[in-house]
């Protein structure tokens, strides 16, 4: 269309003045497009990409993961089962009854004169209601009940009748002796068991840390590999450019243009893999944060870390104050103690105590079941005791007290060697912040040394092979300082782990109960 408008307008210089105008407006509209179009790619990919911090990653994973869900999951119902506990410590209050509760059937009666015997016909219809209150003892494992009720009989046949039968306070108590105290030992395991479920809890957070801690910086390097791969590839292509310069004037030799040449395909071919190596990473960490695969993350490199030294004696202080681990040798040795209780109850020898003490009435009118109450009283204790058993109840008490012996000699060796897993942890931590400031330093130097073998070499002061050293040391250099920071993070938060404490702010981890509860 342009060449159209120029060949109209060539008959004159007129014309060739508005043929420049409308060159110049298309080029600057042709500019603004290209300008707009830019700025929107720019935008979008802003959008989809994410800067995110160590700290940002954490708190996402904390709060969306699965693995954060399932912790949450497990807490809810440790919760759940200790509330039952306290529950069970609480009185019970029942409602009872019987509603047209009919009976037709032959009954046998005997005759208390003659000792004769016969079936009679009994036609009745039974309705009641009674209110009931249970209180287990937890001191002495009985149950105490108190309950009140009300019957009415309505007798049907030849003769019919009515009868109102009232207890209206009934106060009875059952006891077992020498027998296993199940009260008595959820006193001791299930607080126990609560604050280890909320322990756990903190634990599994702090796992799901250091799984995040280790993705994030495989994803940072992923990334670090292939930005340098890509700027390796350009400086190869540019040292390429020189060198074949050089070639042709006899200051470089084949092999060393052969040898930058292959340089320059092997940066193209990383390139590649990098590239595959970044996905993979991504999609790790987006699992564990608990977004999808289209979410890119742009993690960034902790250029200062936090001044923490730790302490031994701290550390194994604050570890068995609020670790899981001390709790889980209390519960092997409770559990273990149970089932010595448990073998020695189950010997078969069986008493218990029976007491009852109320007052009750009848009458054939309603106000006369609550006239001139008798009182009743029944106590009891029922036994059982064998007299051969082979030795079997014996054999249980001893196997039970062999598992116990057991469990604490485990124990102690469980101490131990988590002593000697508190000190090697806190003297990888305490080396590896030393490691990072020497790597970081490391990096620095390598990246001048870099800079100015490239710098040399342009200007034909350094040979191929001392730019390829320089390269891969310079490469060496921002991975291994990539990987301390990942160590040192790690074992950070492994300590964290392992005492539940945070070293940076000074104060001990916390849940909020009434938060994931309610």
């Amino acid at each position: 269309m342009l060449c159209v408008l120029a060949r109209r307008m060539f008959v004159s210089g007129q014309n060739m003045r508005k043929l420049s105008l409308i060159i110049y407006i298309i080029t600057l509209m042709k500019n603004l497009l290209t300008t707009i179009l830019a700025f929107s790619l720019a935008a979008a990919t802003a959008a989809a990409q994410n800067r995110m911090s160590l700290e940002e990653a954490i708190h996402a994973a904390r709060h969306q993961s699965v693995e954060a869900l399932e912790a949450r999951q497990a807490f809810i119902s440790t919760y759940w089962a200790y509330r039952s506990y306290k529950a069970s410590k609480l009185p019970s209050v029942y409602l009872y009854g019987d509603i047209m509760n009919f009976d037709r059937s032959l009954t046998l009666l005997q005759n208390p004169e003659d000792g004769s015997l016969k079936y009679v016909s009994s036609n009745n219809l039974q309705n009641g209601v009674g209110l009931q209150i249970n209180q287990n003892v937890t001191l002495t494992g009985g149950t105490l009940s108190v309950f009140s009720d009300l019957s009415r009989i309505d007798q049907f046949g030849g003769s019919k009748s009515l009868t109102w039968y009232s207890r209206p306070v009934t106060v009875s108590y059952y006891q077992p002796l020498f027998t296993y105290n199940q009260f008595k030992w959820d006193k001791k395991i299930e607080p126990k068991e609560y604050e280890k479920g909320k322990r756990d809890y903190l634990e599994a957070m702090e796992g799901i840390t250091i799984n995040v801690v280790y993705a994030y910086h495989n994803l940072l390097l992923a990334k670090m590999n292939n930005d340098i791969s890509q700027s390796n590839f350009e400086n190869s292509g540019n040292m390429l450019r020189i060198a074949r310069e050089r070639l042709q004037l006899g200051n470089v030799t084949k092999a060393e243009y052969l040898q930058l040449e292959l340089r320059m395909l092997n940066d193209s071919i990383a390139i590649n893999e990098t590239a595959v190596q970044v996905r993979e990473a991504q999609m790790v960490l987006n699992s564990l944060l608990g977004y999808d695969e289209s979410f890119e993350v742009v993690p960034q490199i902790s250029e200062e870390l936090p001044d923490v030294r730790m302490d031994y004696d701290l550390v194994m202080q604050k570890s068995i104050e609020n670790s899981s681990y001390s709790l889980d040798n209390q519960l092997n040795l409770l559990y273990a103690e149970s089932n010595v209780a448990v073998a020695k109850a189950s010997r078969g020898f069986s008493f218990a105590l029976n007491a009852r003490f109320g007052m009750s009435q009848t009458g054939s009118e309603f106000p006369q079941a609550y006239k001139n109450l008798l009182d009743q009283e029944t106590v009891g204790v029922t036994f059982s005791i064998p007299i051969f058993d082979w030795g079997l109840g014996k054999g249980k008490v001893q196997k039970a007290k062999a598992a116990q012996e057991v469990v604490k000699a485990q124990v102690q060796q469980y101490e131990n060697d988590y002593r000697r897993q508190m000190y090697t942890a806190v003297s990888q931590f305490n080396n590896q912040r030393q490691q990072c400031m020497v790597s970081q330093k490391a990096m620095r130097i390598a990246s001048e040394r870099y800079e100015l073998t490239m710098h040399r070499f342009k200007e034909g002061n350094a040979t191929v092979t001392d730019l390829n050293m320089a390269q891969t040391e310079n490469d060496s250099a921002v991975r291994q300082y990539v990987s301390d920071v990942s160590n040192f993070w790690t074992f950070y938060y492994r300590l964290r782990q392992y005492t539940l404490y945070d070293f940076i702010k000074g104060e001990d981890l916390e849940i909020d109960v009434n938060e994931m509860i309610f």
